[in-house]
């Protein structure tokens, strides 16, 4: 059995493009007027849009350790 690589090096740029590319797809389906098109694009939408949560999720977000303000 093959085994997956689960350690990626992405740069900040290459996600940026990534998760753009993600919106875009998101968009695209959006516009589609066809009811018989629709049901299988609200499952990809669900997909993409998931896979967008994962993606934020993972990020860690820089918050400075003296003088933060919480909002």
């Amino acid at each position: 059995m093959p085994m997956y690589n689960d350690r990626f090096e992405i740069g900040l740029e290459e996600m940026d493009l990534i998760e753009d590319a993600l919106r875009d797809r998101v968009k695209s389906l959006s516009d589609v007027r066809d009811d018989r098109a629709r049901l299988e694009n609200d499952r990809k939408l669900r997909s993409v849009k998931s896979l967008l949560g994962r993606l934020h999720n993972q990020k860690v977000f820089y918050r400075p350790k003296q003088g933060y303000i919480g909002g």
